[in-house]
């Protein structure tokens, strides 16, 4: 969310922002939220100076009394009250106005950094390079569910009876592969001096609002009925949301943190046929790292976040790529994003597998998540987040990627401590 001043006197730069993300329908809201904003700081001063004015006249009619003229004190007490009654409206108004405005700054776009590709969505979006051989085996790689099946290691006849589409039940050596792979991204990032969270897996709506857009959260989130509590899309919504309302010292600056979560997500629309299976599901789980860090600092870690999701995908033996995220295809409080695609020898081509994303001060500003200087000045916190690794959809790479023709699957090296030291998951009997 932009900040209020800057709309005001940047709004040429604020629509030239809203074209380069093709959202051209929002023009308007710029000059609409300019024109309240207007209307809300003048309610504001007109209050401000009726509250002096009654002040100093509620203090005159005690004089008034003390000099035995009540006809001058009654007829003074009428003014007052009046003025309390169109004060009363003032403040409503200013109420009314003020909530307007934060409607509409929420759904005005951020300001995306000067290094985004301009593109209307994500089939204009850019390679930046490639890790790793891309391999197509001259053996057939099977469907992942089928992989899955061949060894055992997935029901997902008996999940639609207890649960119904998008649910699954992993089992044998492919769920402790699973358990395996969130382990090792544990360690990973720990190792690389991130510290690791466990965080609640629920959140207040306050939060919501504040991690990210309303459109968002309708088409992901699942509301607790009766509470004001939604499950987590993700744990980047609950570890940002930890740094809500606090001043943080600038010394302490950047908190490197390393979540897992099980993630709950609505997967609204419909999906091609290769997102069947466990690509796009209801329910999952996920290692995650978030950052908070100085303004000036958070393209630095923008790219340090993003390469160790590759650096991660490369120990596994999985060829990965990096694709810059086009403007069009920039969710509104992102500066800038990318995705790590990882090889898939099956479709002969790369999918998504994380997003490494810089909000710059949208969250920060939502939220309330300032920065104390020595000095005591304050500023708003950059955040930052990325995905180590989401199992259900890296399965699918890891599998393919590391399938023998017997179909057996092939553990790479660093993988086999978390695996009882098991080189190779055998096909079932």
């Amino acid at each position: 969310m932009l900040d209020i001043k800057f709309l005001r006197t940047n709004p040429e730069l604020v629509k030239e922002n809203i074209r380069r993300k093709f959202q051209d329908e929002k023009l308007p809201l710029v000059d609409e939220v300019i024109d309240l904003d207007k209307e809300f700081r003048n309610a504001k001063l007109k209050g401000d100076q009726l509250r002096a004015e009654r002040k100093a006249k509620s203090k005159q009619i005690g004089g008034l009394i003390a000099k035995g003229e009540k006809e001058k004190a009654e007829a003074l007490k009428a003014e007052v009250t009046a003025m309390g009654d169109t004060l009363t409206a003032l403040e409503q108004r200013e109420a009314e106005v003020d909530q307007k405005i934060l409607e509409i700054m929420r759904v005005i776009p951020n300001i995306i950094d000067a290094s985004v590709p301009i593109g209307k969505d994500d089939s204009e979006n850019v390679e930046i390079e490639r890790y790793g051989e891309p391999v197509v085996p001259d053996y057939e790689i099977p469907y992942h569910i089928d992989i899955m099946e061949k060894l055992k290691g997935i029901d997902q006849v008996a999940a639609r009876k207890t649960s119904g589409k998008g649910f699954y039940y992993l089992c044998g050596n492919i769920a402790r592969l699973h358990s395996a792979i969130l382990s090792y991204a544990r360690d990973f990032m720990i190792n690389r001096g991130f510290t690791y969270y466990i965080p609640p897996f629920m959140i207040r709506s306050e939060v919501v609002t504040g991690v990210m857009s309303f459109a968002e959260m309708e088409d992901m989130m699942y509301k607790i009925e009766g509470e004001d509590l939604y499950l987590i899309g993700t744990s980047e919504h609950s570890m940002i949301g930890k740094f809500i309302d606090t001043i943080l010292p600038e010394k302490e600056l950047p908190y490197t943190l390393t979540s897992y979560s099980p993630c709950f997500r609505k997967e609204v629309g419909a999906h091609t046929v290769e997102e069947r299976g466990v690509y796009r599901i209801h329910q999952f789980e996920k290692q995650e790292m978030i950052v908070v860090c100085k303004p000036e600092e958070s393209m630095q870690w923008f790219d340090v976040l993003w390469k160790n999701t590759v650096d991660f995908f490369r120990t596994l033996d999985i060829p990965v790529r990096t694709l810059e995220c086009c403007s069009g295809d920039l969710a509104d409080l992102k500066v800038k994003s990318l995705d790590v695609e990882a090889w898939s020898p099956r479709q002969k081509k790369y999918f998504e597998v994380g997003s490494c994303s810089n909000l710059g001060d949208a969250q920060a500003r939502r939220l309330g998540i300032r920065v104390r200087k020595e000095d005591g000045t304050k500023y708003l916190a950059h955040t930052l987040n990325n995905t180590v690794v989401a199992p259900p959809r890296m399965l699918i790479a890891f599998l393919e990627n590391n399938l023998n023709e017997d179909g057996s699957i092939r553990i790479p090296e660093a993988l086999r401590p978390y695996m009882g030291g098991m080189e190779v998951i055998p096909v079932a009997e």
